[in-house]
């Protein structure tokens, strides 16, 4: 996978490259085709070049084409990057830890919550009321609405 994920992103066009493309994290693997060491600016470059074209989703179409059959799930994490883990191994995973412990309602409040997102199967799951939000301002308005504060 690291090796497919590498060639494909250097065959990719994009208004810059910086440094770290695959990061090892706990859990997961981090692919990001702009590079983990890109500026705040070039963030924000290719999170709009990837808004107008698609790069990380068919990016990700890609690699589940190439490996969804070993047990991978891939995720477009935050605005630059893409996340590779094990099928179960998303934010629902938590879940098991809370789920009996007496708890009328769990809230979820992520900002990927469509299909493909990293936040998409827990916002979905039946166990958890899903919140959409935009940031963190967006999170203390919904949360002050909910609590009535």
């Amino acid at each position: 996978m690291i090796n497919f994920s590498l060639r494909y992103m250097s065959e990719l066009e994009l208004p810059a490259k910086r440094g770290t493309f695959v990061e090892f994290r706990t859990g997961l693997i981090n692919l990001c085709p702009v590079g983990r060491s890109c500026s705040y600016e070039e963030r924000l470059e290719f999170a709009k070049f990837d808004t107008e074209n698609q790069v990380r989703l068919k990016f990700k179409e890609a690699l589940e084409k190439e490996f969804g059959d070993l047990g991978l799930q891939f995720a477009m994490g935050g605005q630059i990057s893409i996340d590779a883990f094990p099928k179960g191994w998303d934010k629902t995973f938590c879940l098991q830890f809370v789920e009996n412990d007496g708890f009328e309602e769990i809230h979820f409040f992520g900002d990927k919550t469509a299909a493909g997102g990293n936040d998409h199967e827990i916002f979905e799951d039946p166990r958890t009321v899903g919140h959409t939000v935009t940031g963190p301002d967006d999170t203390k308005e919904q949360l002050k609405k909910l609590l009535g504060i």
